[in-house]
């Protein structure tokens, strides 16, 4: 693998250049990047080599698209158009049926990967990329038996290099999950911190008291907007599904809080504890 494109020098994007450049010491990372504050960043860094053009990607070994999920639609199937035969191209977006279809028909379907790592941090941007973000993490690939064999191969040897576990899905029961285990997870610390901050306007020590548990919960707060509301827009459906859901359990706990019944208040934390082991178990 000798030249490598980053789609959207992020933390993603910066992330898997930094590893890449680690790993195969020959490479030359090329960056394309509507901001070009980022571009301007990660040639600072040392993230990428030089900046390029889509147009370009026509040389390229590896193309990795890294842009949020509305970009993605927008720009994979132009990036299909421009790529050679050999060239491998993988999006690591979080919503991963609607780029499955927008590209499903294209003549260079074989040449793509539909992959999401379950990585990452509150931060974005180039300089928020970090050496061995991917180590350990789970990477999901989905209809994998679309992209012809020799790619896949170059793909599986890029992820075991970065140290990623793999599983298989389809793009359908992926968004579903990951509404759940990701999605979710981001809307409740958006909504936690919005109700502190607006509390905060009238108790002005609230903030002097919020600990490490409160820092931890809200910490997914400070993810990028731009980043994630196109992904909730995607995957609508299963979000809102998971929302109904969430909510009804928060209704329950507070009726029985109402109730006074701290009796069943207390198991429902208990039967709730088992999530313990089901992370170590993952780990």
């Amino acid at each position: 693998m000798e030249k490598v494109y980053i789609v959207g020098v992020g933390l993603i994007g910066g992330s898997m250049a930094i590893d890449i450049k680690s790993v195969f010491k020959n490479v030359e990372i090329f960056g394309i990047d509507a901001n070009e504050n980022h571009l301007e960043t990660a040639l600072q860094l040392g993230i990428i080599k030089k900046k390029a053009h889509l147009e370009e990607v026509s040389n390229a070994d590896l193309v990795i698209v890294s842009v949020p999920v509305d970009i993605g639609l927008v720009i994979l199937p132009n990036i299909l158009d421009a790529i050679g035969e050999e060239t491998l191209v993988i999006d690591v977006g979080s919503t991963k049926f609607p780029i499955c279809e927008c590209v499903q028909n294209h003549p260079r379907r074989r040449n793509f990967m539909a992959t999401h790592p379950i990585a990452g941090t509150e931060f974005s941007g180039p300089s928020a990329a970090i050496k061995g973000l991917f180590q350990d993490k789970t990477n999901i690939i989905c209809e994998v038996e679309k992209t012809t064999f020799k790619l896949q191969e170059r793909g599986m040897e890029l992820f075991k290099n970065l140290g990623m576990r793999i599983r298989y899905m389809d793009p359908k029961s992926h968004d579903k999950h990951i509404a759940y285990v990701s999605h979710l997870s981001h809307i409740s610390s958006f909504m936690l911190g919005k109700t502190v901050v607006e509390k905060e306007k009238d108790e002005r020590d609230i903030f002097d008291m919020a600990g490490s548990g409160f820092e931890s919960t809200v910490r997914l707060a400070k993810s990028s907007p731009a980043m994630w509301t196109p992904i909730f827009r995607q995957n609508k459906k299963h979000v809102v599904k998971s929302l109904e859901e969430y909510i009804s359990n928060l209704t329950h706990f507070k009726k029985l809080l109402e109730d006074e019944n701290y009796e069943a208040v207390f198991n429902e934390m208990q039967n709730t504890n088992r999530i313990k082991e089901i992370l170590n178990g993952k780990k």
